[in-house]
């Protein structure tokens, strides 16, 4: 299989790969995990609230996200946004989303699930003492989230928010299916106009593999300094 490997093709696609391909993939993973992480905090408060409206809305949201492949998501969002965008702007015709930002909407919806479940344990390994000390010099509880809890929470939380923007990375190779030119569509559009599937599909596996390597590296070193922290 490997008798005519042809490593021209891939040198010859480096540009279109890498500079297009890669770069999308990059933008659409810092995206999403800014939106999930923005909306997942909101969702881990809103399950730690007192008020059990929002607790079961929250919950419930998590569980029915975390409960569905992803893929079929990709494929629900992909062909409702547009609807949802005219049903709520009251045009005449569905609104012309495009793939990528009904792949980002969807990797922000679906990753804040995930991201919302991690913040609510980060959360709660604050001790209570602390929120106490905080109420007790007249903090607020938007106050003490903001100045006491969230911020050693999210230290506390940062490798495993690390290590599931390490899969969300992994996971945006599905946008694939939307004929979206991330790292894997570009691949794939090389290696069929070219009829070298082999060699490229190998080259994308080892660009997904070398940045999610020196990704979880980066945890596990990450972890180290925490530990010697605590």
């Amino acid at each position: 299989m490997f008798a005519n490997f042809d490593f021209d093709v891939i040198y010859r696609s480096l540009s279109y790969v890498l500079l297009e391909g890669l770069r999308l993939t990059l933008i659409l993973t810092a995206l999403a995990t800014l939106g999930g992480l923005v909306l997942g905090t909101l969702l881990a408060l809103m399950r730690l609230s007192s008020n059990k409206v929002l607790s079961w809305i929250s919950a419930t949201y998590v569980n029915v996200f975390r409960s569905l492949p992803l893929l079929l998501v990709i494929f629900w969002f992909y062909f409702l946004v547009p609807y949802i965008g005219q049903w709520v702007t009251g045009s005449s015709r569905p609104m012309q989303v495009g793939a990528f930002y009904s792949a980002l909407i969807t990797f922000i919806l679906f990753e804040a699930a995930y991201f919302a479940e991690i913040m609510r344990a980060g959360i709660q390994s604050i001790s209570k003492g602390q929120v106490s000390a905080g109420y007790a010099i007249g903090l607020r509880y938007s106050q003490v989230m903001r100045y006491v809890v969230l911020p050693q929470a999210l230290r506390n939380m940062s490798p495993v928010l690390l290590t599931q923007t390490i899969i969300l990375f992994q996971d945006t190779s599905l946008v694939y299916v939307l004929s979206v030119t991330d790292l894997l569509g570009a691949a794939s559009k090389i290696a069929q106009r070219d009829f070298r599937i082999v060699e490229m599909y190998l080259f994308a596996a080892l660009v997904y593999f070398v940045i999610s390597f020196a990704a979880s590296q980066l945890v596990r070193a990450l972890r180290k300094r925490i530990a010697i922290v605590r």
